[in-house]
């Protein structure tokens, strides 16, 4: 087990108690290890978390195959469409409890909460609701010696217990994005939220028995990584696939415990994304594009821009624009509506993001604008803050440049050619996403097909369609989500074939 930091017993008596989701039902672990949540916005406590131990775990597993094998098992397609609808319906009832989870968890503007994370965790039960019913299998018709014949058809088949190790920076969006799939093909899973954030995880629990989710169909139980809950999850004989997002380091060792029994893996990992504005660009545009893309959640979002390529002859005026937009973010009080900049998620990850900042200036960085920690009042100052940050002039091998960092700073470069901006696009380990900024629509299609990345925006930046396909390249991943994609990993495709 990890060591657990001391914690104040009296404030912890009167916090709020986050506990596992287990069999329909609110656990402690058994041991009563708990550890603290607490507010990124101010450092105060928001509640105590139970921690798993391996007989939590092994709990919620067979709980989830219990309901495999049992009452989720003879319930039809249509019947989980509507149930997934149902969910959805049960979370928009809930609106506000969900807002208030998430926004105590990420201490992110509230507007953002309301306006996309929870709506958008939300549609993703409705977008599967309707996936699940309109996928159609393959029918073939094979001609035999005796000239009878053969019909061979495939059918579709839940994969089993999924466990899902879903991450901070966006929990209620990304964990739904995993669960809604796997409960409409008609898998159970086992969830472990990250231990930042626990609040939407647990609170979904709420709106599956209120819905009528069969009990075991959907767990949920809290910890850390190395020989905590999401150790115990993914080295477990009796889960049948695993689904992460996060760090590709963590992704490295998911894998090797799938590893044991062979069990189906599909990640989305790190990034290191680019963007690429060509002097041709509506610069107006591409500014609102960059801003959001390097700035937005505080720039923690797996498809945040932190390399900003730009063509020369419009490169100063880019780098001016980009820094008044930097210096007009306003942190605050997550519950002002003039706030528009958050904390990042905890105090651990601002020491990793500023050691960055150091990094940036130590190799030789221009700090435009940024590199510290802004000055904010009364409690405030007690949270994870970080300035926005732009930097120039740093080598292309700079660690600041090579490495993901996961906070709202980038590093903005000029280039003179086509040829070198995509040659420096791809020069990373990381292939995720990219954006395009160009008038050029030959060009746009040709630079795309050139950038190796799962997702490649023109002139856009984060504009999703939940049936498109969604990953990574490279270290950023393995396998696609979303629409029939997501299906594909879910289910077992299996053929039928019948001598007429």
């Amino acid at each position: 087990m990890v060591d657990t930091p001391v914690i104040d017993k009296t404030a912890a008596a009167r916090a709020a108690r986050f506990r596992h989701f287990i069999d329909g039902e609110m656990v402690e672990s058994a041991d009563g290890r708990m550890f603290e949540k607490r507010r990124p916005f101010d450092n105060s406590l928001v509640g105590m978390v139970s921690e798993a131990g391996r007989a939590e775990v092994d709990a919620a597993v067979m709980a989830a195959r219990n309901a495999l094998n049992g009452p989720w098992k003879g319930i039809s397609v249509e019947e989980r469409s509507d149930m997934m609808r149902a969910v959805a319906d049960g979370i928009n009832k809930r609106f506000d409890d969900f807002v208030e989870a998430e926004f105590n968890d990420t201490g992110q503007p509230k507007t953002m909460m309301s306006h996309a994370f929870v709506p958008r965790g939300a549609a993703n039960f409705k977008s599967f609701a309707d996936v699940v019913k309109s996928v159609a299998g393959e029918a073939f018709q094979t001609p035999t010696p005796d000239g009878a014949g053969a019909i061979n058809y495939s059918i579709r088949k839940p994969k089993g217990v999924i466990g899902v190790i879903s991450p901070w920076n966006a929990p209620f969006l990304l964990m739904t994005w995993k669960v809604a799939p796997a409960l409409a093909c008609g898998n159970t899973v086992v969830v472990k939220p990250s231990e930042e954030t626990p609040g939407t995880a647990t609170l979904l629990g709420e709106v599956m028995n209120d819905v009528g989710i069969p009990k075991g169909v959907y767990n949920v139980v809290h910890g850390f990584g190395p020989e905590s809950a999401g150790a115990f999850l993914t080295e477990h004989p009796e889960v049948d696939a695993i689904t992460f997002t996060g760090e590709t380091r963590t992704g490295t060792a998911i894998m090797k415990a799938a590893a044991v029994g062979t069990r189906d893996v599909s990640f989305e990992m790190g990034g290191k994304n680019s963007a690429l504005v060509f002097a041709d660009a509506d610069i107006d545009k591409a500014v609102e594009g960059l801003t959001r893309s390097i700035f937005l959640n505080c720039g923690q979002v797996c498809l945040g821009t932190e390399r900003v390529l730009v063509e020369r002859p419009i490169f100063d005026e880019v780098v001016a624009r980009m820094k008044a937009v930097a210096e007009s973010l306003r942190p605050g009080h997550p519950e002002d509506k003039h706030t528009n900049f958050g904390p990042l998620i905890s105090q651990e990850h601002r020491d990793k993001v500023l050691s960055y900042y150091a990094k940036a200036k130590a190799e030789g960085a221009t700090i435009v604008t940024g590199g510290g920690v802004p000055d904010l009042p009364g409690d405030l100052a007690k949270g994870s803050w970080v300035q926005p940050t732009i930097w120039t002039g740093l080598a292309d091998d700079a660690s600041p440049v090579r490495e993901e960092i996961f906070g709202p700073c980038c590093h903005i470069r000029p280039f003179d050619s086509e040829g070198e901006a995509v040659r420096v696009a791809n020069d990373t380990e990381y292939g995720l996403a990219t954006s395009i900024w160009t008038s050029d629509l030959s060009r746009a299609h040709r630079v795309a097909q050139e950038i190796d990345v799962g997702i490649t925006w023109v002139n856009s930046w984060f504009l999703r369609d939940l049936r498109t396909p969604f990953g990574g390249s490279k270290q950023s991943g393995i396998g696609r989500e979303g629409g029939v994609h997501s299906l594909e990993f879910y289910t077992e495709l299996r053929n039928i074939c019948v001598k007429l």
